[in-house]
């Protein structure tokens, strides 16, 4: 195949390749280390028969290229899991059962994704608003005052971290000022007022990281592209000033734009640890952290795993995105 349906074959398979290697490391380092794998799946307070069945569950007996093998069934048959008085079964696509909680891994990620998704999503508007718009505006105003200001303020948002913008909110806006209440999750089913007022302060906390950077990506790939020959010819047509930035400018400086926001998106799930954590958002990463502290490796497993799918995921759509801005990638 040729064109960009070749471009979208050879992507996907490269897309399930990666899947399948990410799947073999997460693997080999979680199930295949030295020491007791049975004990730690399990949990420390596991009684030695509860261990054995673990053991006998995860085939620690045969080789290691088939207890891969019966990890990777469970996504696409299903896993059984033996509770000591009678046997469960977990539907595909099976990411392993809690030892702790005795609930599947799948459903447990499935509770907290939408709050992960609800922080991220949201997160990204900002950020790409203000990033985007302020990236823009620098670089018409290159070499003035406010072009500096603006630089000046990117590097600052780039340099802070997130619990440092986070607790500078909450101590100014909730605390001094009260103008919001201090952050509790509320779906978006029950009241999406609430819900989303709740969600403001994490919403600028994530996104004025991300948008420092999109600013100073958008600056470079505008002022890049503002001095390119098909710039100076519709300057030299009289076509005015914001025509030139708005319509034309940007739109030539949007690729890389695209595919950086796709990477932030994928990896953003799986890094808003701290985001989540201070703001008490019952997500992915808030449950990532209280599956290390217990010890809960059937979950720790899982989580890697799918954030190890958004990651590759956002990647594959930011080379899809990156493509149809500009189609001299699909002959690449």
């Amino acid at each position: 195949m040729s064109g960009f349906g070749g471009f979208l074959l050879r992507r996907a398979v490269g897309t399930v390749i990666t899947l399948l290697a990410i799947s073999v490391i997460v693997y080999v380092v979680f199930y295949a280390t030295p020491g007791n794998v049975a004990q730690i799946t399990c949990g420390p307070r596991c009684s030695p028969a509860q261990v054995h069945q673990v053991a006998r569950q995860l085939h620690l007996g045969d080789p290691l290229y088939l207890r891969y093998w019966h990890f990777l069934e469970g996504f696409f048959v299903g896993q059984d899991f033996s509770t000591g008085t009678s046997v469960e079964h977990c539907a595909a696509p099976c990411l392993g059962q809690s030892y702790q909680t005795d609930r599947p891994v799948l459903d447990i990620i499935l509770t907290k994704l939408p709050v992960s998704l609800s922080l991220v999503l949201g997160a990204m508007v900002l950020w790409l608003v203000l990033g985007v718009g302020t990236g823009v505006l620098s670089a018409w105003r290159r070499g003035r005052v406010s072009e500096r200001v603006l630089t000046a303020i990117t590097l600052a948002g780039t340099a802070t971290p997130v619990f440092v913008i986070g607790l500078v909110l909450m101590i100014v806006v909730c605390g001094e000022l009260r103008l919001l209440p201090f952050p509790q999750y509320v779906n978006l089913t029950d009241d999406p007022e609430q819900w989303a007022w709740n969600l403001l302060l994490p919403w600028l906390s994530l996104a004025l990281i991300e948008a420092a950077t999109f600013a100073r990506l958008t600056r470079a790939a505008m002022l890049e592209t503002l001095a390119e020959d098909h710039i100076r010819t519709f300057r030299a047509y009289g076509v005015g000033e914001r025509a030139v930035v708005g319509r034309h400018a940007l739109r030539g400086a949007f690729a890389p734009v695209i595919a950086l926001n796709a990477n932030n998106v994928g990896s953003a799930v799986g890094g808003a640890v701290l985001t989540e954590t201070l703001f008490g958002l019952p997500g992915i990463g808030q449950e990532l952290v209280h599956a290390v502290k217990v010890v809960d490796l059937p979950v720790v497993v899982g989580m890697v795993l799918v954030i190890g799918f958004f990651v590759v995921l956002a990647n594959a759509v930011a080379d899809v995105l990156y493509a149809v801005a500009d189609r001299r990638v699909v002959l690449a």
